[in-house]
């Protein structure tokens, strides 16, 4: 019995002992959770105030998204002025190595197996007191392969293209301060359906897919921008027409654009738009959805060790159509024999590696079915005028392209890209060997340099002359237009931005 109660009593001083030596401690834990609580509470706080006061969709580090510009900061930039200036440069060959050295549809390239400067743009933004505004001046082969696809200059006089050609953006607006913003501007802004942007410093590749080259870089007119958070902006859209400078019938283009980066690793687009884009033809209306996802699955650019830094990928899908009915009786419809429609997609996957991820690799491509060619890039040259003949309701028009790129970024200004790019066409579509500017001889020269270097000296070449007696007659000089169905080209470009 002694013994049974001397244990009890043992075992009730152990326990005792050991109360009063973990209370202590059990009193550090009971505190260190409060303070682990209250500092939580104090980054959340932060983190929230963060983010209500963060620019709208730069809330993180957005610089691997394709469209968006990687830099942190510009050399140029003041409480009145912000400055933006890209220098972008460029060579290419085509395994068809045409006689004329052109590029054929395409809005980046324009010259063949020459150093061709493809865009200087000069500009930047202004802002003062909610008062902003934009200038971007463009020049370069780029001033003429984007304005010449617009016919709504045909329509009255004062030479929209030229007026316009070297003005890649020029609006002025204000700046409202409700939610997280509300700007309305008026004047030629860049529009990106498609996912990529105008600027190639931008984008993972430099040859746009179909989907992106075929639909618009600018519109002109009013848009507004609502951004209720952070992480969206709503655009609308009040425009001439569907990238035109002029309007082809009464009725305004009208659009909107939706844009989602609910986190750092994704975004979401949508743009759609409704309009009549058919000179002449106002019951013919168009309609137009473009839809873009882009997400980063790979994130490890806090890392100092070598290899991968990040992966990410962009998928777009877009869906159009023309219906209705023009003068003569031409039908316009979604789908059939008179079918004219767009519908495209496109794919990329972009790997950055590398020592600060300097080097980035990219692959991907795209597909395009255009039946009645009311998107497609016009070919230059003796090709125009029967191509725009043979773009009637129901012409088959359907492709692919597929591209890898590496590029070599040193710093956050400059890019030095090698690309690789293939485009297939169903139909004859592509410069060939014999160019689409057959001037006499087919040399490849519009203009006949043993007697004139005067650029206006045109001298036609076609299929038919009327001779002395006033007969037509087939045209002994004449060498037809060589367009094909493929196109194979490296790329070397070299743009630096500041």
């Amino acid at each position: 019995m002694k013994k049974l109660f001397t244990l009890i009593l043992l075992l009730g001083c152990i326990f005792r002992a050991s109360a009063q030596t973990n209370s202590p401690v059990i009193n550090m834990m009971k505190a260190d959770a409060g303070n682990l609580k209250a500092d939580s509470i104090r980054k959340a706080d932060s983190i929230k105030k963060a983010m209500e006061t963060a620019t709208p969709l730069a809330y993180a580090d957005f610089s691997w998204i394709n469209g968006n510009n990687r830099q942190s900061s510009k050399l140029l930039d003041n409480a009145y002025f912000t400055g933006d200036f890209t220098f972008d440069v460029n060579y290419t060959m085509s395994n068809n190595h045409p006689n004329d050295n052109l590029v054929t549809g395409s809005t980046a390239l324009a010259r063949n197996g020459e150093v061709d400067l493809s865009m200087l743009a000069i500009g930047g933004d202004f802002h003062y007191a909610n008062v902003r505004g934009r200038v971007m001046l463009q020049y370069g082969t780029r001033a003429t392969t984007v304005p010449r696809n617009d016919y709504s200059a045909y329509r009255g006089e004062y030479d929209l293209p030229t007026a316009y050609r070297y003005l890649s953006e020029g609006y002025a607006g204000y700046h409202f301060d409700v939610w997280h913003g509300i700007n309305v501007d008026m004047g030629v802004f860049m529009s990106y359906i498609g996912l990529m942007s105008y600027n190639n410093f931008e984008n993972w590749s430099y040859q746009p897919s179909y989907t992106s080259d075929n639909t618009p870089w600018f519109f002109n007119g009013l848009r507004v921008q609502l951004f209720p958070s952070v992480k969206t902006k709503i655009e609308l859209w009040v425009i001439n027409g569907w990238q035109s400078y002029g309007k082809f019938n009464k009725m305004p283009g009208l659009g909107f654009a939706y844009v989602n980066q609910p986190n750092q690793r994704t975004k979401i687009i949508s743009n759609n738009y409704f309009g009549t884009d058919v000179a002449g033809a106002p019951d013919v209306k168009r309609y137009h959805t473009d839809n873009s996802v882009e997400y980063l699955y790979f994130d490890a650019a806090d890392k100092k060790l070598p290899g991968i830094k990040r992966a990410a990928f962009t998928f777009t899908a877009d869906f159009g159509f023309q219906n209705g009915t023009a003068p003569g009786n031409v039908v316009y419809s979604p789908f059939g024999k008179n079918a004219s429609n767009f519908v495209s997609a496109m794919a990329y996957n972009r790997i950055w590696f590398g020592d600060q991820a300097k080097w980035g690799w990219t692959i991907g491509g795209g597909v395009m079915s255009n039946p009645s060619h009311y998107l497609s890039i016009v070919p230059p040259g003796l090709a125009t005028d029967s191509f725009i003949a043979g773009s009637t309701p129901g012409a088959k028009m359907a492709g692919w392209d597929a591209s890898t790129t590496i590029d070599y970024m040193p710093n956050q200004f400059l890019t030095v890209r090698f690309e690789l790019v293939h485009r297939f066409m169903n139909i004859p579509y592509f410069d060939g060997p014999g160019g689409v500017t057959t001037g006499p001889g087919g040399n490849g020269y519009q203009t006949n340099p043993q007697t004139s270097f005067n650029t206006n000296s045109y001298i036609p070449n076609p299929p038919t002359i009327v001779n002395a007696a006033g007969q037509t007659v087939p045209n002994p000089n004449f060498i037809p237009y060589d367009l094909v169905k493929s196109d194979s080209r490296f790329i070397i470009a070299l743009i630096a931005r500041f």
